[in-house]
């Protein structure tokens, strides 16, 4: 089903958008830029244009020209009767706005296939027989996996045993199983501020409300701020990135990390924490797991950022009772976790220092190559340099992030801009880099990045005061 964006939302979602270009035009293009970046989806019903227009204290005219002007694009389609509805031209229905068809994507932080994939399928596939008798719909995980997981853990200081584990389809999967289990309508949930643009999604699908406390570059988390927003609004669950955290690449130290698990169990808040990134360690060195200080915590943990991220294979680590509610939710989303890509998975784990090694490895060349061309090509954009994780976090002064992205696409570079991280339009002087391509690619595409600049940079910029974050 199409979903249907509110003129309140949009206006939310638009955050800071007039520029120097006419009122229409800069409505137009920040539209477009949203759909872009996929904070809005290609399908979604946009608002009447007498609704925009007093959602965002403008005239209807100025609405109306702005819908003609991406329609004439091709970004929205209108229907006499059945309203406008927003499109990515040259896409086929039902392709997903990030598959930018472009040269040079950039929108993912998502690094190339682990050399011995090919090793773990074929290992895979010669012990599939032993498993044809089984039904295949496999709720909870394979028993020798849920073993492997459990051992990484306890190899990190963690003790866990088998049934404290859950296999999922994904770390995002996970996120939905948990989230499905913990919220009741009406209840808040607490995020950091940038997040995962992803998690922002699967909460906002539930209709929560959602709360958010600052992570800065320069800073990191401030975790008072959080404690705050616990004891005031008592979320049902708290979303966090400890580990090489997603935009930012900061990690949480061991004190913050113990005084947040405190505060959530004292006020009854649940933390989930997301460990995707844990393991892209490239100088940091180890850090205990976030659970292990407090046995309330719920942990998601994929192999999609470290082997590849079409092995689609994840997992859940929480009490033995919180297991059983996830367990109890999860025929209503999905009937289990195939089995060949879990046979992989047990194969990769097998292989895992080599293969956090060869990440890391990897990982150094990228960060050293980007973080050169960017201190020769763009030395006026501040940035911290992250010991682990898959890209930097660019403050780009007074430049609108927004703007660039539009202005790449022309030149054939898809970027993802900093708003897409944040709530209610934040981070638009922001930009995600990831680093995780090959040289080559970040040559081309910071020599691009760096061309535009220039014509963008040319523009003032007008931030709301939230950007400043």
């Amino acid at each position: 089903m199409n979903t249907f964006v509110t003129g309140h939302r949009l206006a939310r979602e638009l955050g800071e958008w007039r520029g120097n270009a006419p009122a229409y035009q800069s409505l137009a293009e920040r539209i477009r830029v949203l759909l872009l970046d996929g904070r809005l989806s290609s399908g979604a019903r946009m608002p009447a244009e007498r609704e925009l227009s007093q959602a965002l204290d403008l005239s209807r005219t100025t609405v109306a020209a702005a819908y003609s002007k991406l329609r004439e694009d091709g970004f929205l389609e209108s229907v006499r009767g059945s309203g406008s509805t927003l499109c990515l031209p040259g896409m086929e229905r039902g392709e997903h706005s990030l598959h930018s068809g472009l040269p040079f994507d950039f929108t993912k932080a998502t690094a190339p296939a682990y050399p011995g994939l090919q090793c773990a399928y074929a290992s895979a596939l010669a012990e599939l027989p032993n498993y044809l008798s089984h039904d295949g719909f496999d709720m909870v995980g394979l028993p020798d996996l849920r073993e492997a997981i459990a051992q990484h853990f306890a190899d990190r200081g963690l003790p866990t045993s088998a049934d404290q584990i859950m296999v999922t389809i994904g770390a995002q999967h996970g996120l939905n199983l948990v989230a499905r289990t913990l919220y009741s309508p009406g209840e808040r949930i607490l995020v950091e501020q940038p997040t995962y643009p992803h998690a922002l999604d699967t909460f906002t699908s539930l209709g929560a409300r959602i709360l958010a406390f600052p992570v800065r570059a320069e800073s990191g988390w401030d975790v008072q701020q959080a404690l705050l927003q616990i004891r005031r609004a008592a979320p049902s669950m708290a979303y966090l990135m400890p580990d090489f955290h997603n935009p930012t690449g900061l990690s949480m130290s061991i004190a913050e990390r113990e005084f947040l698990a405190a505060a959530a169990d004292r006020e009854g808040t649940i933390l989930v924490v997301d460990e995707t990134t844990a393991l892209l360690d490239i100088n940091r060195g180890p850090l205990p797991p976030m659970a292990s200080f407090s046995p309330n915590i719920i942990t998601l943990g994929s192999l999609g950022k470290l082997a590849w991220g079409g092995l689609r294979i994840g997992w859940i680590r929480s009490s033995r009772e919180m297991q059983a509610r996830i367990l109890r939710n999860r025929p209503a989303v999905d009937l289990g976790t195939p089995i060949v890509e879990q046979l992989a998975a047990l194969a990769l784990f097998k292989d895992l220092p080599s293969m956090a090694a060869s990440r890391s490895r990897e990982l150094r060349r990228g960060r050293d190559t980007l973080v050169q061309l960017l201190q020769e090509l763009l030395p006026q954009w501040s940035l911290n340099i992250p010991n682990g994780g898959l890209s930097l976090w660019i403050n780009t002064e007074t430049m609108s992030s927004s703007a660039l992205a539009l202005a790449a696409r022309s030149q054939g570079l898809a970027l993802v801009s900093g708003p897409r991280f944040g709530l209610d339009g934040a981070f638009e002087r922001y930009l995600r880099l990831p680093f995780c391509y090959e040289s080559t690619q970040l040559r081309h595409g910071m020599a691009i990045l760096s061309d535009i600049a220039g014509h963008v940079g040319s523009e003032p910029l007008r931030l709301p005061q939230q950007a400043v974050i």
